[in-house]
């Protein structure tokens, strides 16, 4: 152990992610050596391999739940969530990455909180924790005694949250130059991809989905896809939420959304011309739900994910 003002715990359960917990132990290892030119404050890290944990009686400022690789949620490890809220319930500041929210949750540490996980979890969590305040287009929460990020490789975010808070800006920055790391605050909805359910069983509203994939610019009003279908207005609308978890219009918004991401990650169409490929004829209107839904703006979002050189 490095002697220091802090010190962290990276819990390395059966399944974890080995690229998150040798990352995390880089990433801190880096900013040590940075801010011990500066006679800062250093953070020891510990990586705890299973049993580990319960012979670890010193306590630490923090632990972290990294992400996990095989699938497995911690419904079993018993003894693991029983360290986990004693560690809690002592003080320790404790914080997960991607499924690795799922080991608090068991700890029964989630109830009212505010917390996030990767995106596509989503149903999981909220089925297997009800109670959570889960906010899963955040890529880190902050919630003073327990810190959740999001997806697998947020694990980056959350070891520079804790060189930020112990160590200061100078350190942070400092460490994201070494490591060619971006700092900057992110969002998780910036990467989120629209993944409509297609296995709900119901026919009529299954048909009308496959159809609005290839319609995208034609009138997609709640009238109109009632009248596709041919069901009674109350009925379409009842169907239409059962089935996909939403409601026609915020449906075609996130399916109009998610068309325009590929179009201006694959193309060098001007954002006028996409807005009216994916059904907009008001490029402002276009620009305003655009950026609801991915936090950016079409030119924003080209410019940090497009697959060409849009300098050309």
């Amino acid at each position: 152990m490095i002697s220091s003002d802090k010190s962290l715990a990276i819990i390395a359960y059966e399944g974890v992610q080995e690229a998150a917990v040798l990352g995390l132990a880089d990433l801190l290892d880096t900013a040590n050596q940075i801010s011990k030119r500066q006679n800062g404050v250093l953070i020891a890290v510990d990586v705890l391999r299973p049993d580990q944990w319960t012979r670890n009686s010193a306590a630490c400022d923090a632990i972290i739940l990294p992400p996990n690789r095989s699938g497995a949620r911690g419904e079993g490890d018993v003894e693991l969530h029983r360290w986990i809220r004693q560690c809690h319930d002592a003080g320790t500041l404790t914080a997960s990455v991607c499924a690795g929210l799922f080991w608090l949750g068991h700890a029964g540490l989630l109830p009212a909180r505010p917390v996030t996980t990767h995106w596509a979890l989503e149903d999981e969590v909220r089925s297997a924790f009800p109670e959570a305040d889960l906010q899963p287009e955040r890529l880190l929460i902050d919630d003073n005694d327990i810190v959740t990020a999001g997806g697998m490789m947020a694990w980056v975010d959350l070891g520079l949250f804790f060189v930020e808070r112990w160590q200061g800006v100078d350190v942070l920055t400092a460490t994201a130059r070494h490591l060619l790391i971006d700092p900057g605050k992110r969002e998780q909805r910036n990467y989120r991809s629209f993944r409509p359910n297609l296995h709900h069983g119901d026919e009529t509203i299954l048909a009308l989905q496959l159809w609005m994939e290839g319609h995208v610019q034609q009138d997609l009003g709640g009238d109109a896809l009632c009248l596709r279908t041919g069901l009674p207005g109350r009925t379409f609308l009842r169907r239409f939420r059962a089935a996909t978890g939403t409601s026609p219009n915020a449906y075609v918004q996130a399916l109009r959304v998610e068309k325009a991401r590929g179009l201006l990650e694959r193309t060098r169409d001007p954002v006028s011309a996409i807005s009216w490929a994916v059904g907009y004829q008001d490029v402002s209107a276009f620009g305003r739900v655009f950026r609801s839904v991915t936090g950016l703006s079409a030119v924003d979002y080209r410019q940090r994910f497009s697959v060409l050189d849009v300098r050309a």
